[in-house]
């Protein structure tokens, strides 16, 4: 669990996803355990990891950080509602949809060969602000109910939509993951859906790939990015492709 966590910390920090990594680890491991509590232990893990690609983004990646307060906010209210709404609901209702949106998002990119090279914003500021905070309340609430691919998810919607770059998307990315794990855990933690004799460690693997990751994207930049996010959301559609229906 500890390798997984590390891989998914460095994943995560570039361009998300690093959930699709730990959380089949966690049900893998753990088949018995109710989805809900290792939900929760990833979340407890993964939010330092997260934090730490924050801070360390933001020391060198500048954004309107002002336009981001509502998404922000959007995105903490909507993960707490899906992380009560994933006590209710089985997770699995989510994995045969998950490839088809992960492939969709694969195929855009790859065919859109300039998306994301360039930090074009074209939006009005209250424009901007509307629609980020549209975005962090639908992929926020995504993330509290079910989580894996949400860093990616982010990523992909502040490039398409808001004409971003990966680098400056992947930025704004963590702070908005960091958000809504704060949000989900808010949920997890006083139903006693954390294991922190296993998130724990977990954690201290994933500040270390986190860092790791963070290093790389901002030293190489947009285009390197770009190419991480096609190979990892290729990665995640075979995956999530083949726990949906392979299995």
């Amino acid at each position: 669990m500890l390798l997984a966590s590390a891989g998914a910390g460095l994943v995560d920090a570039i361009v998300g996803g690093g959930g699709l990594i730990i959380v089949p680890s966690l049900f893998g491991l753990f088949p018995q355990a109710v989805p809900a509590t290792l939900l929760g232990t990833n979340k407890a893990a993964s939010i330092w990891g997260t934090g730490w690609s924050a801070w360390q983004f933001a020391k060198k990646v500048r954004l309107p950080s002002r336009r981001l307060l509502g998404a922000i906010g959007a995105a903490m209210l909507g993960a707490l509602l899906g992380a009560w709404l994933a006590t209710q609901v089985p997770a699995s209702r989510f994995r045969s949809v998950l490839p088809v949106v992960l492939a969709a998002v694969w195929v855009y990119t790859l065919w859109r060969k300039d998306l994301g090279q360039h930090h074009t914003p074209h939006l009005s500021t209250r424009q901007e602000t509307l629609l980020a905070t549209a975005i962090g309340a639908s992929i926020g609430f995504y993330d509290g109910i079910f989580g894996p691919g949400t860093g990616s998810f982010f990523v992909f919607a502040f490039v398409r939509l808001l004409g971003w770059d990966f680098l400056h998307a992947s930025a704004a990315a963590k702070r908005l993951n960091f958000a809504t794990n704060v949000a989900a855990l808010a949920w997890f933690i006083p139903q006693g859906h954390v294991v922190w004799a296993l998130s724990l460690p977990m954690a201290v693997a994933n500040v270390a790939g986190s860092s790791l990751g963070t290093h790389l994207a901002i030293r190489h930049g947009a285009g390197f990015v770009r190419h991480a996010f096609l190979i990892v959301v290729g990665a995640l559609v075979l995956r999530t492709a083949w726990t949906a229906w392979g299995q």
